[in-house]
């Protein structure tokens, strides 16, 4: 993308820089709109998380300074009329509901794009029937005036269609941008390899340890591969971390089994590992699945709704098992640690998700 004769300013609306992958998902999209000649600029309602000073690093960050999502719409309006962005990208419900609210507050005239990372009805679904209610509400109003919706992946556009009951042609589908990859330093190579331990098969698993990520799954699949050699690593933190330390102790496989914590930058675990493995319930898209690949590392994903089918093709870029199967997931990760795979092509398949596609297209939906 070349440079623009006129800069505009493009707020992203975030809840906080946790770890996470919208998070790193918009950083990268502000990366290039920059280098587009724009001006963007994060708000976020909380001003923390792991990412947060690589995004002060680089951009200006405002700070709405609330506690509650619920408390954001009047600070939120007051930035629009102070700052007047040209337009903004509001990332993740319930902020993608409350952005577009905000605005007409504010009397905003500028373009409110709402983005969703995660499958809301499955999010959700355990979280009773008032938060259900609540959820659809929120988003049949705030869907309908904002000027534009995008999901990360097929799977995601049908779901907010279904829960908004909204026209599928509504939402448009932006996979995330994920750079190509870098070369780790021999210092960061040889600090993971450390980490990595003894020798043997090294299968690699990266995200938050929260539920929806059914990490448990994956130690119990783990557990009964009949290499008693190989080791997993669990890349990211969160609130299961506790339950699945003690998991790995029940299941004989404390001692194999590292859990490594959050680190900002993976590359040099995905450099170190022999096969990347997902086990998730359901995922938006899979960013961590497309950083894998660009690593030329083979993937085990479970074909969970709605991006790892996308990403791998159904199959042709990596193996898929059915979501909850830990004897299917145990053979897929035998299989793939055996099979010889075309480096060369995963890594083009994870081009296909560069930054400048997917920054080009919300420039094209903004008509920027």
């Amino acid at each position: 993308m070349g440079l623009r004769s006129v800069m505009r300013k493009i707020a992203f609306l975030l809840p906080d820089f946790g770890g996470g992958g919208a998070e790193r998902l918009s950083l990268t999209l502000a990366h290039e709109f920059a280098a587009a000649g724009h001006a963007p600029e994060f708000v976020v309602v909380r001003a923390e998380g792991e990412l947060l000073d690589e995004a002060r690093a680089a951009l200006p960050v405002h700070d709405l300074g609330c506690h509650r999502a619920r408390q954001l719409l009047r600070p939120f309006a007051a930035y629009l009329k102070n700052r007047k962005p040209h337009a903004l990208i509001a990332t993740m419900w319930p902020l993608t509901v409350i952005a577009p609210l905000a605005a007409r507050l504010a009397g905003y005239r500028g373009k409110v794009v709402v983005s969703e990372h995660a499958l809301l009805l499955h999010q959700y679904a355990g979280w009773g029937l008032a938060t259900g209610l609540f959820l659809r509400a929120s988003t049949f109003l705030g869907y309908r005036i904002a000027s534009a919706r995008i999901g990360v992946s097929q799977g995601s556009c049908d779901d907010m269609a279904k829960l908004s009951r909204m026209r599928r042609d509504k939402f448009t589908t932006i996979h995330n941008p994920i750079p190509a990859a870098i070369e780790p330093s021999a210092d960061a190579i040889s600090a993971a390899n450390t980490l990595w331990g003894t020798a043997g098969p090294r299968l690699l698993t990266v995200g938050k340890l929260k539920w929806e990520k059914n990490h448990a799954l994956l130690l119990r699949a783990f557990a009964a591969l009949p290499r008693s050699d190989a080791r997993l690593m669990m890349l990211g933190n969160g609130s299961e971390d506790a339950a699945l330390r003690a998991l790995a102790q029940e299941l004989g496989i404390g001692e194999r089994v590292v859990f490594a914590g959050f680190h900002p930058d993976p590359s040099p675990f995905y450099a170190t590992a022999d096969l990347f493995v997902l086990s998730s319930d359901n995922e938006g898209f899979g960013n961590v699945i497309v950083e894998a690949l660009s690593f030329g590392l083979p993937v085990v994903s479970t074909d969970c709704p709605a991006g790892p089918a996308e990403i791998l093709e159904d199959g042709r870029f990596g193996r898929l098992t059915p979501v909850g199967d830990a004897p299917a997931l145990t053979r897929a990760m035998d299989e793939a640690l055996d099979t010889p795979v075309d480096r060369g092509a995963l890594i083009r398949r994870a081009a296909d998700f560069a930054p400048e596609i997917a920054a080009r297209q919300y420039l094209e939906l903004l008509g920027l």
